[in-house]
């Protein structure tokens, strides 16, 4: 299923994954116009592409290691770090150890549903 705009209860298990890509899974857990909440399944070797948006993004590191790119500076992230990737700055990442990150972004990010 999807998840529906303003949803207060969302379970994980009842959330579909859409595949964005080689080794990347993404669902939408909750979101409101003002916030969103998405969590991303990596497959060791995973790239996210350097990428920016309009939106100001904290990223949640939940399992696993990842090369991230911010702004042009590289760092290596594991479970329990978290990442602010303000509006407009380019970021990517590439997966080292099999690993999930939970993405807050604002407002939410419509292209996304």
């Amino acid at each position: 299923m999807k998840t529906e705009k303003n949803n207060v209860w969302n379970y994980n298990r009842d959330v579909d994954a859409e595949n964005c890509g080689e080794g990347v899974y993404r669902k939408i857990m909750a979101y409101a116009d003002e916030i969103m909440c998405v969590e991303n399944r990596f497959a060791k070797g995973a790239v996210g592409a350097l990428h920016s948006h309009p939106h100001t993004q904290v990223t949640y590191v939940a399992a696993g290691a990842f090369e991230f790119e911010i702004d042009g500076e590289k760092k290596v992230v594991r479970a329990g770090d978290v990442l602010l990737k303000r509006n407009g700055v380019e970021h990517g990442c590439v997966c080292l150890e099999e690993g999930i990150l939970v993405d807050i972004f604002t407002p939410m990010r419509e292209e996304f549903v």
